[in-house]
């Protein structure tokens, strides 16, 4: 299914609207509130990124150290190139420990290198233990969202799915009480899995320790109880030290939530040691490259790396809040997946994802650590025109306007032809108009006010 046909199908759903808007909206207002409360906030952003640049520019450097770090803390560290050979060490992994079954803590990772599929394919039992997941998996989908994966769900959707799938389901239709019955229905599984699988919010190179954020504290009950922990990073994910570590939560928490910290943040420095009460007996981390050493190479995505994955594009993202995640297609959506899909999965076959954009600069506002994400996307548009990847349509109308725009005056006179047609054809709204069916067949579109840009812009010098 290409990009327009499943944004077709979103724009069509009401209900996704519904869902969506609920939440990104909920999330937009928590962070503007957040925000205003950290005087220090956008000081904080240009320390961020100068920190991810800092380790992106030294990444060797940083890998070598955690790596020394953590093997000294006991952990043992793999290193894969691809996503399938990352699937494989944990797979492997999962194979050495016996294991029947994993407890997996949320992580967009996971999905990047096809890890739910690889270990359904392997006979291992996967226990989502993320609330959000948790649905996810039940109703055999892709997340939507990097934050909140189930945010095209209602809660009408996800009680119904709750009586549907749980053994012990809620009877009052309340929130608490459906969190409950999850809660129910996932405790025995956790307790009893043989490996903890979890992502790394921060990898800490001065003493090879893994951060995990969550607010529901799973992250904790999928990792220590089994006998083997193992965590999947990209490499991007490093910083220096703690003192590092921390000011990027502070960040990630008012972006992601709106709260200044998150609910549970968890450091784990290697497996149980001698008299520790508990803890896994091994700690396995996989550090994944997947296109992040090309990125890093390229001067136009480089940037895109500093990314810690708060989902604040997303949320405030005007496009992504008409259409929903799924219709991006990969498993990152948004502003930053359409700058990291392509990157990932190649541009020819995601050259659609830069242009679902308005360059409104939204997002690059709200960034923690300030990624020129509308740069980053013009640059996909300008490499797909030059690879002529773009449709023959778009090539042959833009030679069109090009001939016009240099001949300024036929262009104010076609201007100002068009802009008369459009008010005749509509007072105020726009229900239909001749070659723009895919603006106006899911909403109205306004009617110009007054005149031509040019004219107004001229009326107004005059005055």
């Amino acid at each position: 299914m290409s990009f327009g046909q499943r944004v077709t199908l979103a724009l069509a759903d009401p209900v996704l609207k519904t869902a969506v808007e609920r939440t990104a909206g909920t999330a937009e207002a928590k962070r503007a509130l957040a925000v205003e409360g950290f005087p220090a906030f956008e000081d904080a952003r240009t320390r961020a990124a100068a920190i991810k640049d800092h380790v992106i520019a030294h990444l060797g450097h940083y890998l070598e150290l955690f790596e020394a770090n953590a093997i000294r803390a006991g952990a043992q560290v793999h290193w894969a190139r691809t996503a399938d050979e990352a699937s494989s060490i944990v797979i492997d992994l999962c194979r050495k420990a016996n294991a029947t079954s994993v407890a997996r803590s949320k992580s967009m990772l996971g999905e990047e290198i096809g890890l739910p599929h690889a270990l359904a394919e392997a006979g291992i039992t996967r226990i989502e233990t993320d609330l959000a997941e948790h649905i996810i998996q039940l109703a055999d989908e892709r997340p939507s969202h990097i934050i909140w994966p189930a945010m095209h769900k209602t809660r009408e959707q996800v009680s119904a799915l709750f009586k549907a799938k749980h053994r012990d389901p809620h009877v009052k239709e309340t929130i608490a009480a459906m969190a409950e019955s999850a809660r129910r229905h996932l405790r025995e599984g956790m307790l009893a899995a043989d490996v903890g699988i979890s992502g790394a919010n921060f990898l800490i190179a001065d003493t090879g320790s893994v951060c995990t954020v969550t607010n529901e504290g799973n992250a904790e009950l999928s990792v220590v109880p089994p006998r083997v922990h193992i965590v999947t990073a990209g490499i991007e994910k490093l910083v220096p030290s703690m003192p590092h570590a921390v000011h990027l939560l502070r960040l990630l928490a008012r972006s992601a939530t709106g709260a200044a910290l998150t609910q549970y943040t968890s450091f784990y420095t290697g497996p149980k040691r001698a008299g520790d009460r508990d803890g896994p007996e091994e700690m396995h981390i996989v550090l994944i490259d997947n296109g992040r050493s090309a990125m890093r190479a390229d001067p136009a995505l480089a940037e895109m790396l500093r990314c810690i994955r708060c989902g604040a594009c997303m949320n405030h993202c005007v496009v992504f809040r008409q259409v929903g995640g799924h219709a991006y297609g990969g498993v990152y959506p948004g502003p930053m997946g359409a700058v990291l899909t392509p990157a990932l999965d190649g541009l020819s076959a995601n050259r659609d994802l830069a242009h679902a954009c308005t360059m409104n600069g939204k997002c690059q506002e709200v960034c923690p650590v300030k990624i020129p994400l509308p740069t980053l996307l013009r640059g996909w548009r300008e490499k797909s025109w030059r690879e002529g990847l773009e449709p023959m349509s778009m090539r042959q109308g833009l030679g069109v306007w090009r001939r016009a725009v240099l001949r300024p005056r036929l262009y104010r006179i076609a201007s100002a032809a068009a802009v008369r047609a459009m008010r005749v054809l509509g007072r105020g709204w726009i229900r239909k108009l001749p070659l723009a069916g895919a603006w106006t067949e899911y909403r109205d579109m306004p009617a110009p006010e007054g005149g031509t840009f040019m004219a107004q812009y001229a009326k107004g010098r005059r005055r």
